[in-house]
């Protein structure tokens, strides 16, 4: 399976059809590179509150409620691109409105064949519950994604290992994190997290980011990372666990995926962090003990 990760340069529509545009030009470029899995970033919808002009887009929650009468144009779009390239899709997330003045952040995505499903973020930031608006998720999914189980883990989601680690024994063995950062450290965080992932799953990751400045908006204004897919760090994979990654100038971070060959090199792993995850949950190391120091026989004060 090819798969790509999107760095994305936060733009500013002019409307919904520019929006469409520039959606359209991205995935057709992946998919003429034979990419069957694409992952555009979180927070990707409130671009589209450059459409309503400054009064809204300066305004987080007057951003929020006018993205609202572009959700089943979003849905149309990317649901059509998706069967029309015959990929499968994860549309970075969108802002939805669940009633009573309450908003979740949801990753859609889409299958070629028309399907749809979506995983909202369960985990917020500090900068999301500042909001007042915005609250976390309720279900854990994976879903079957061209042949292989895959879940998806929005942005602080993938800093946090039972959730994935779920996903895990729920059988997926792909993790597809759409992001936004706009620190250094932001992005650091997500990627180191993205890594242990990797590593104690043992399975594949994408990382989708938004990328330069949006001074317009209120959640966009500095966006820093680079896109990357991720694999183990053992036999038969990079060392520093990199397949692809797309920095400054780049769009796409591509990458074959051959999962046949992930389940082979279990045999063959230097650590087992997969296998032996259970170790851990053992009665006598679950919690620590808060002990003094002995003396050692014949020690002399």
């Amino acid at each position: 399976m090819k798969i790509a990760a999107c760095r994305y340069e936060v733009g500013k529509p002019a409307d919904f059809e520019a929006f469409a545009a520039r959606q359209r030009a991205l995935l057709e470029q992946a998919a003429a590179q034979g990419v069957r899995v694409a992952v555009l970033p979180e927070y990707l919808s409130l671009e589209l509150a450059a459409i309503h002009g400054p009064q809204v887009y300066a305004d987080l929650h007057a951003s929020l409620q006018a993205i609202q009468q572009h959700r089943q144009a979003w849905l149309a779009l990317f649901s059509g691109l998706a069967r029309e390239l015959g990929m499968y899709i994860v549309a970075g997330s969108f802002l939805l409105d669940i009633g009573a003045g309450r908003h979740r952040n949801r990753a859609d995505l889409f299958a070629p064949d028309g399907g749809h499903q979506w995983q909202d973020k369960l985990q917020l930031t500090g900068f999301e519950k500042r909001t007042g608006v915005i609250v976390p998720g309720e279900a854990l999914k994976v879903v079957d994604v061209a042949g292989v189980r895959a879940g998806i883990s929005i942005c602080y989601d993938s800093e946090f290992p039972l959730p994935v680690r779920a996903q895990y024994e729920a059988g997926a063995r792909l993790l597809l994190v759409p992001s936004c950062t706009d620190t250094a450290a932001g992005a650091t965080r997500v990627r180191v997290g993205c890594l242990a992932r990797a590593l104690e799953n043992r399975f594949f990751v994408a990382q989708a980011v938004t990328a330069g400045d949006a001074p317009w908006s209120p959640a966009l204004d500095t966006n820093t990372g680079d896109a990357a897919i991720y694999a183990p760090m053992d036999v038969g994979f990079p060392a520093d666990g990199i397949l692809a990654s797309a920095g400054a100038g780049q769009e796409w971070a591509i990458a074959e995926l051959d999962f046949a060959r992930l389940e082979d090199t279990r045999l063959t792993a230097q650590v087992a962090n997969d296998r032996d995850w259970p170790a851990q949950l053992a009665p006598a190391i679950v919690r620590a003990r808060v002990e003094g120091f002995d003396a050692l026989p014949g020690a002399s004060g």
